[in-house]
């Protein structure tokens, strides 16, 4: 009779991209610790240690949430729940058959799934190479009569030894994380979020380069609804799940859109709506010592984002904007927007403030000069100095 496996003894967390780091490899890795302590406080909490090449995680309780947690933090290359057991060859061998015979649960009787050891040996006194060590194992851990198939490439299970100079750990999963570096490593930046599918995917690509990320959104009552509201709440409970407690800016946008429409040409609209938007961002981006603006603009995708027109937009900024996806294919943005599980609420039908007044033939080619001139003779900064000043904040935490 199977008997029932025991929680893991730690999670062994995996990180890429921070061991090319050289000299700062430490402050990227300390960052990554702090982060990870941060998502372990939603599921429990645990005690998160340090090594070389490693990171170990000893979750409170409910380890199954905790893995998820690290998973998903920027840095992660991935996850394993693991199993301490003993340096000698026999202890190795019966957690092998304890861990095989609780995987083989998951195969429909008469299946026979492919099977490998591997071992990496960290701990370079041991008196065994790794193949060594690997082919040593799997001929105590199998049987004439096993039901598994010995293959050394892409097998269905891979029983892992890692073999550490501070232990011995056993284990069959890897979780794999979002990779990238920590957040606020690299900064702060602030992100117009829409109510659509891709500044949410330009925002989650922001933190995986090392931003911690912020948010504006722009709000237009009463031409919309309280439910464009929670949907942008929504999106961000979502991303807060991958870089922890996020920060809101509301900014009530219906005064200024009342005289675009009412003074310029209808054809700059959208275009001035934009600009106004940048430069409402910037001044709460300087408030809050944010580096960069991150929108989810894209080349060539509607009207408003011809080269043209995406140099007009920009120039209203006055710090740099980051357009993470602005080559990207629909396609590929809407695949990771089902990855990072903004997609489904991003669908919901809810229109946002830039569809208020929108024109029926938008300009191609706008040029800033032009704008400024219909900004000056509408008197759009002092309206805009006065929303900033009107704006909520509001802290948003995973899942809340």
């Amino acid at each position: 009779m199977t008997t029932e496996l025991q929680d893991p003894d730690i999670l062994l967390v995996r990180y890429g991209e921070l061991a090319l780091k050289g000299g700062n490899r430490a402050l990227f890795e300390n960052a990554l610790v702090r982060n990870l302590q941060g998502a372990l406080k939603h599921v429990g909490g645990g005690e998160v240690i340090r090594r070389w090449g490693r990171i170990q995680v000893k979750p409170a309780g409910r380890w199954r949430e905790a893995m998820r947690a690290c998973a998903r933090t920027f840095g992660i290359k991935s996850v394993s729940p693991a199993w301490n057991t003993g340096r000698d060859l026999e202890s190795m061998i019966a957690m092998g058959r304890r861990l095989l015979e609780n995987k083989l649960q998951e195969y429909p009787p008469g299946s026979r799934p492919s099977f490998r050891v591997t071992v990496k040996r960290a701990d370079k006194t041991y008196p065994m190479t790794s193949g060594e060590l690997a082919l040593a194992i799997a001929d105590g851990m199998l049987d004439e009569d096993s039901t598994v198939l010995i293959q050394m490439k892409n097998a269905d299970i891979d029983f892992n030894i890692d073999l550490r100079p501070e232990g011995t750990f056993a284990f069959l999963e890897r979780e794999p994380g979002p990779g990238g570096l920590p957040v606020k490593t690299l900064g702060q930046g602030l992100c117009l979020l829409s109510g659509g599918i891709d500044s949410p995917v330009a925002a989650w690509c922001a933190m995986k380069r090392g931003l911690k990320v912020s948010f504006v959104s722009f709000h237009s009552p009463p031409y919309i609804g309280e439910g464009s509201r929670m949907k942008i709440r929504d999106l961000i409970r979502v991303l807060a799940e991958w870089q922890g407690p996020s920060t809101l800016h509301e900014v009530q946008f219906a005064d200024i859109q009342l005289a675009i429409r009412e003074g310029a040409p209808e054809s700059l609209r959208t275009i001035l709506y934009r600009r106004s938007m940048q430069r409402i961002a910037s001044h709460l981006a300087r408030r809050s010592k944010t580096g960069a603006l991150i929108t989810g603009e894209n080349l060539g995708q509607v009207a408003s984002q011809t080269l043209e027109n995406l140099a007009c937009i920009g120039a209203a900024a006055n710090i740099q904007v980051l357009r993470p996806l602005i080559t990207h294919d629909k396609e590929d943005v809407i695949v990771l927007a089902k990855h990072i599980g903004t997609f489904d609420v991003s669908i919901r039908d809810e229109p946002d403030c830039c569809t208020v007044f929108q024109p029926r033939k938008p300009a191609l080619r706008a040029q800033a000069p032009e704008c400024e001139a219909i900004e000056a003779e509408l008197g759009l900064v002092t309206l805009e100095e006065a929303q900033v000043r009107a704006s909520a904040k509001e802290h948003i935490h995973p899942g809340s």
